[in-house]
């Protein structure tokens, strides 16, 4: 009545044997069998939904963060800009379009079109200083 053979039947395939293989595979190997059996357990009761699922949340987690510096490069060269402090000749890195503060002398600048400009108040004239040659002149008064 009963099918089962005998415990102690050389003939027996017991549950006990396929696992005691599974201490003298290595530790990596037994992970990868372990990963293999639940991959080919869920393909196999129709959740293959879920392991794509998972697949391309791990391809977003990949590919975003390098789309993320590949964009920030493209932008970081279009608009930084290198150049000198129009005030006290200092050099300056600042983002098109910003206001900042030359780091030496303090002047209120903005950069436009890839150079720095003094912020000026309304009202104020901005004046360049220029070099003039001195020249003697004798005058004799009749």
């Amino acid at each position: 009545m009963n099918s089962l053979p005998p415990r102690g039947d050389s003939t027996s395939y017991s549950s006990t044997r396929i696992f005691s293989v599974l201490p003298l595979l290595g530790a990596g190997l037994r992970k990868l069998l372990w990963i293999g059996l639940f991959v080919w357990l869920l393909g196999s009761l129709g959740l293959g939904w879920l392991v794509k699922g998972v697949v391309v949340v791990i391809v977003m987690l990949i590919a975003v963060p390098i789309a993320g510096i590949l964009i920030g490069q493209w932008w970081l060269k279009k608009n930084l800009v290198l150049g000198s402090c129009p005030v006290c000749s200092n050099e300056l890195t600042g983002l098109n379009g910003s206001q900042m503060a030359c780091s030496n002398c303090g002047e209120a600048l903005r950069v436009e079109n890839g150079q720095f400009r003094r912020l000026a108040t309304d009202g104020a004239i901005d004046v360049t200083a220029v070099d003039v040659e001195v020249q003697s002149v004798d005058v004799t008064v009749d």
